[in-house]
């Protein structure tokens, strides 16, 4: 097969890879896109300064590993690495100086300095004004609430952090698109940064860098990178969905155009996929968002609770000395009946990392409910509680665009999880289609390989390419699943 290779640097809140995509003609199948893993590494907030921060140092350095790693593996198989595109979460920057130097390391959405900054943001721009705008989901952590606390900020930028690493390898500064669609500071119809927000801020009107699209050029590899790496200077590195879950989504496999997705890891995004924002006040005080996808697409959306609520609990049950497999857990909260208690998996209580269990007995027990201590009657709980609000966003979805579906895509992590799978089958009445499972770097991969091939091939055509190279699994709805659904709606 005659192929292309392409280094995708994709990094999550909890872990990271650099991963090697190939797209081909293959004389049997057709067009292929697949997937080899060269590096992965640890990722997770550090206490410092009397803060969460993340080690952004210690996470470039993954980074220069991985794209060494890309690079003895493309050689040692003739091939050559036409690009390299990054992606990671969304919202967190660092802050950087005339000079290119890194001020401190970026504190994390997890800490709770934005939070105390919100209610002096909404003083001086009304959340109704800000909507209208940004169309941007309220959470205590956007960027705009982040920024709000810094002291200085003439003479610096801030640079997003998949843009930060790109600044790293290039020495070129750039904010991609869909990931500057949440910071709060973006006008959702014009595409551009809404400047007239940010003096009411004081925000100089250049803390962001230009903005780039997916698919453009960042620039090309700085001496030293080269060198360390092994790759040529001549490499590019390409702006692609840098926010993870735009690169996610334009590798729903997907064969229509009326369908939901859940990019299920850490956190879950339930949403559809529009031409155009929506922007009134009942979205608002839905609480959705309006996020840039590729191609100028909107992902109309809302952050649920995510998968973040099972991994804390199994960290501290491992710290307690009980450390079952996640298969066995699952398992096990498979064979619990249906009708358990249920928690708001979107209560900013269970942002922070603490005691996950005990927090969550705490919740249910504030419902006048009782949670058996039992680790597999946590797990139904949480899986319960995800799948339910998975099913009351998408109704509220389809109400507030007019966009009705008729299947819903898992990827990510989280399209591994069986049980999870049917249980949103069974809440949302509607079929459920899980995987890929490394939908983010297929994105990531195919925004590179379209702008390497300069063919306009549209959504619909690198959707169909993901579904012809991957396994998928696919679940029916109980027949009680329309009836609760009927619940959620009313």
């Amino acid at each position: 097969m005659n192929a292309q290779l392409f280094a995708a640097v994709d990094i999550g809140a909890s872990s990271g890879r650099v991963m090697l995509g190939r797209v081909g003609e293959d004389p049997v199948s057709g067009k292929t896109v697949s997937l080899e893993t060269v590096h992965r590494f640890p990722n997770g907030v550090v206490e410092l300064d009397g803060g969460l921060h993340w080690d952004f140092d210690a996470l470039f350095e993954e980074v220069l590993k991985g794209l060494a790693a890309a690079a003895d593996t493309a050689a040692a198989s003739g091939e050559r690495i036409a690009s390299i595109g990054i992606d990671t979460w969304a919202v967190d920057y660092g802050l950087v100086d005339a000079s290119g130097k890194l001020l401190a390391q970026p504190f994390s959405y997890r800490d709770e300095r934005g939070r105390t900054a919100v209610a002096n943001v909404h003083k001086v721009l009304d959340p109704a004004r800000l909507y209208a705008t940004t169309g941007l989901q309220f959470l205590q952590f956007n960027t705009i609430y982040q920024l709000a606390t810094e002291r200085e900020l003439r003479g610096v930028q801030a640079l997003l952090i998949p843009d930060l690493i790109a600044f790293k390898l290039t020495g070129q500064r750039r904010t991609e698109a869909t990931n500057a669609s949440t910071t709060g500071l973006f006008d959702a119809v014009a595409g551009e940064w809404a400047t007239e927000l940010f003096k009411p801020l004081g925000l100089p009107k250049n803390v962001f860098p230009a903005i780039i699209q997916p698919g453009e050029t960042v620039g090309t590899l700085l001496p030293d990178i080269a060198a360390r790496t092994g790759l040529p200077p001549e490499t590019a590195v390409v702006a692609v969905g840098s926010h993870d879950t735009a690169s996610a989504v334009a590798a729903v496999p997907a064969s229509r155009e009326d369908f939901a997705y859940i990019s299920s890891g850490t956190w879950s995004l339930v949403g559809v996929e529009l031409d155009s924002p929506v922007l009134g006040e009942a979205s608002r005080l839905a609480n959705f968002t309006n996020e840039r996808g590729v191609d100028g697409t909107v992902r109309y959306l809302r952050n649920v609770g995510g998968l973040w609520l099972l991994s804390e609990c199994m960290r501290t049950w491992a710290a307690d000395g009980y450390a079952p497999s996640l298969a066995t857990l699952l398992d096990a909260a498979a064979a619990l009946p249906a009708g358990g208690p249920q928690i708001n998996a979107d209560d900013p209580a269970f942002i922070a990392p603490d005691n996950m269990p005990e927090r969550i007995r705490s919740a249910v027990r504030a419902t006048g409910a009782v949670l058996p201590d039992r680790p597999a009657a946590v797990v139904r709980c949480i899986l319960d509680s995800l799948a339910t609000a998975y099913a009351r966003t998408l109704a509220r979805a389809e109400e507030l665009s007019g966009k009705q579906t008729s299947v819903v895509h898992i990827v990510g992590g989280g399209s591994q999880n069986r049980l999870l799978c049917q249980l949103t089958a069974d809440a949302t009445g509607k079929s459920v289609v899980a995987g890929p499972v490394e939908a983010t770097a297929l994105g990531n991969v195919l925004v590179q390989a379209r702008a390497a091939t300069k063919e306009h091939r549209s959504l619909q055509e690198l959707r169909r390419l993901v579904a012809s190279s991957s396994a998928l699994q696919r679940y029916e709805p109980a027949r009680a699943g329309t009836a609760a659904l009927q619940e959620l709606r009313q």
